[in-house]
């Protein structure tokens, strides 16, 4: 992964759930003081008096956000600031203290929705050459939750070989209608499957439509499948 590429999701949304796989990870019982990380050792303080606070308060937050209805400006304020100071600690997680230690593997990188190390020498991960599958799931309300991966017959594999995540294009409209790449506005990111919108009240009923794309570990993107669409229930 070139270090020019920003691997943090570009949305509040995505970030957020990308953080909390990361924190869930991290606390699962066993991986904390295996990746060098116990609350008695240097790297381990740090989590608990920098990168907790951090955590907490960005949480705290986004809950507070994240129902439209109630983003007045102090709250989406508070939220950007917040997140800013996640994002830097964040990094230096990432950067400082997971990426290049010994004790934690490409393995304990994927199931945080972190980026792999490179491995086979200096060759990058090739862009993206197919497209993927998608299915909806519209349980509940005011949510669609999109499972995406690899086209490949079985459901099974998530994402193909030097893939990160997928990025999802789309929009509301409120009548069914015919639509093309260019009218899909909005753009969330995910590193794993499935990646999930948030909608207002005002929006049930209304029709979203959206399509997916891979990324790599270098940002580079590849072909847009199908433009699908669901019901906002």
């Amino acid at each position: 992964m070139r270090e020019s590429h920003d691997w943090l999701p570009q949305n509040h949304t995505g970030l957020y759930q990308q953080v909390v796989l990361t924190w869930n990870y991290i606390l699962a019982p066993g991986n904390r003081a295996r990746m060098g990380l116990a609350p008695d050792s240097t790297q381990g303080a740090w989590f608990d008096t920098v990168f907790t606070p951090a955590f907490n308060n960005y949480g705290a937050a986004y809950v507070a956000w994240i129902n439209p209805a109630d983003r007045t400006p102090g709250i989406i304020t508070k939220l950007e600031e917040s997140e800013a100071v996640l994002k830097a600690e964040y990094r230096k997680l990432y950067t400082g203290t997971l990426k290049d230690s010994p004790v934690v593997t490409n393995f304990d990188l994927q199931e945080m929705g972190l980026p792999k190390r490179h491995t086979g020498g200096n060759t990058p991960a090739p862009v993206p050459g197919t497209r993927p599958a998608a299915s909806v799931n519209t349980s509940q309300f005011r949510r669609i939750s999109i499972e995406f991966y690899e086209d490949d017959g079985t459901h099974k594999k998530a994402k193909p070989p030097g893939v990160h995540g997928a990025e999802v294009r789309w929009a509301v409209f409120d009548n069914l209608r015919e639509v093309h790449i260019n009218d899909l506005t909005n753009s969330s990111f995910d590193t794993h499957t499935p990646l999930t919108l948030e909608f207002a009240d005002e929006d049930r009923g209304k029709i979203l439509y959206f399509a997916l794309r891979w990324e790599n570990t270098r940002g580079e993107k590849g072909p847009f499948g199908a433009i699908m669409n669901a019901i906002i229930p």
